[in-house]
């Protein structure tokens, strides 16, 4: 816990209390405050593969893997969360209305609440909004960093941390406002008990975080509820279960070795290890010229393109298929390389990804044999500053400011300085990739991206001289970066004047 927790006060207080009467009550005192953690679940709510009955048909809806999940767990007894990430999906949103445990009881106690990851205000407000009008409360908006994040990266056009949290601070009770009338609505068209006040809203943060300074920031400077640590928590044994050949690699790996990828066969920008086992096997499975994986549990099945049913883009069937019709159309050497490799750059990683506990715990297969496995993994940026194995006492000194596992990383730079150039990064490659004949709408909008990078950053001009906890070093390092990043940008989006043609100067005030 943090120092100046109330409980940790108790706590210090009891262990140096000598009277074994007064120390007694103390402790009791403590374990009446204990409560048990939450098993919350989560559901990437794209992931809605339609299942197939033994006939080959399509199953009703319900029977697809996001409503099947949702079933699941509002059938079980939990007292928890559940997590929807990766956006809207109305069907599964209208499906959590079958469900009582989703809607306060008679105390206004909800059972199972719902936890919204998103990217921004407005995507909370129209989710949260569809939501209410069911008569449904989101507890938390769970707010990431679009690509300084590990796993999946869904892009927020330019859009920074910085802003969107400020956008929350100034807007939250509005927000809440606004769903607690649309869902008191709904309750009352249900003939069910309107609330008398809002239910508690959290708002957290989450994405990059590397600092106890960044994290008490986020927490005083934002006004979140909480905040989300996850990549640094890979480096520790008792808090995640990485295999050891990946965790070596893992405490070795420099901002090279992390890749905004493409080998997600849902076609999202995927975090990636570039030399993790998987990627090995791949590359020597394309070697060999068998690229594409046998596809053992099919969660990412989704293409039509040769098939009747849905098949994964990593699958050996398809990269086959797509490979061999590759080869009737008429590509100079370099161009058709080129398109191989995009073909089969797709990983397995619904199954990959999940291999680090069954080597860990020796599992074995259907036959009785343990099978080679090779492990895919998704870190965020924030790894490369990270170099060793932890306890999770360390990592949790290291989040309350009590240690500093990052001693001597001079390299790494703030987490909105880091999300900044992760943004200019991937807008630089979007203009590259269309530079040649770009499209109106490509064109309006890689300038409404240009827009939100320049109010970012003219944003962050303001707000780090404001960042007291930090040094006076601190602060004018963060913003020559800041600057130097400005200049880098608009030097580039003057050589595509095609695309831009209003220099950015005239956007933003200096």
């Amino acid at each position: 816990m943090a120092d100046d927790s109330p409980l940790k006060a108790q706590y210090n207080a009891m262990l140096v209390e000598t009277d074994p009467a007064r120390k007694n009550k103390l402790q009791e005192k403590l374990r009446a405050q204990m409560r048990t953690g939450s098993i919350d679940v989560n559901i990437m709510t794209k992931l809605d593969r339609p299942n197939y009955g033994p006939d080959k048909k399509e199953l009703p809806a319900e029977f697809s893997d996001a409503l099947a999940a949702l079933r699941g767990y509002a059938q079980s007894k939990l007292n928890s969360a559940i997590v929807f990430s990766a956006g809207i999906n109305r069907r599964l949103y209208t499906y959590i209305e079958k469900f009582k445990d989703f809607y306060a009881d008679a105390t206004g106690d909800i059972k199972k609440r719902i936890v919204l990851k998103v990217s921004d205000y407005r995507s909370s407000f129209i989710q949260g909004s569809f939501l209410a009008k069911k008569g449904l409360w989101v507890s938390e908006y769970r707010i990431e960093s679009g690509l300084n994040c590990g796993g999946h990266a869904f892009i927020s056009d330019g859009y920074l941390l910085g802003p969107i949290l400020e956008e929350f601070k100034k807007k939250k009770d509005e927000l809440v406002a606004t769903i607690l009338k649309l869902c008191n609505e709904a309750l009352h068209a249900k003939n069910l008990k309107p609330f008398a006040e809002a239910p508690r809203t959290r708002i957290t943060a989450q994405g990059g975080i590397g600092t106890a300074k960044e994290n008490k920031f986020l927490l005083e400077f934002y006004q979140v509820d909480g905040t989300g640590w996850a990549t640094p928590f890979l480096l520790c044994p008792e808090a995640t279960n990485v295999d050891e050949v990946t965790l070596k690699k893992l405490c070795v790996a420099t901002e090279n070795d992390i890749e905004l990828s493409e080998v997600s066969p849902l076609g999202v920008p995927f975090n990636n290890l570039k030399e993790s086992p998987s990627e090995l096997e791949k590359r020597r499975k394309i070697e060999l010229g068998r690229p594409g994986s046998a596809c053992p549990k099919g969660y990412l099945v989704s293409n039509r393109e040769f098939t009747e049913l849905p098949i994964c883009t990593a699958s050996r069937q398809y990269q086959k298929l797509k490979l061999d019709q590759l080869k009737t159309v008429e590509l100079d050497p370099a161009a058709l390389k080129q398109r191989a490799a995009e073909i089969t750059r797709k990983a397995c990683i619904c199954n990959d990804l999940a291999e680090s506990p069954l080597i860990n715990h020796h599992i074995v297969a259907k036959n009785g044999t343990e099978p080679k496995r090779f492990t895919a993994v998704c870190p965020g940026p924030n790894i490369a500053y990270f170099s060793r194995i932890v306890s999770l006492k360390e990592m949790i000194d290291h989040i309350y400011g009590r240690l500093n596992l990052l001693e001597g990383v001079a390299a790494r730079p703030s987490m909105f300085i880091k999300e900044l150039q992760l943004n200019i990064e991937y807008f630089v490659k979007e203009v590259k990739k269309i530079a040649p004949a770009p499209s109106q709408k490509q064109i309006e909008h890689l300038n409404e991206f240009k827009k939100n990078l320049m109010e970012g950053m003219e944003y962050y001009r303001e707000l780090f001289p404001r960042m007291i906890e930090e040094t006076e070093e601190y602060r004018a390092r963060t913003l020559a970066q800041l600057q130097e990043f400005k200049e880098r940008l608009e030097a580039f989006m003057a050589e595509h004047t095609a695309i831009f043609s209003q220099p950015a100067r005239h956007l933003v005030a200096a």
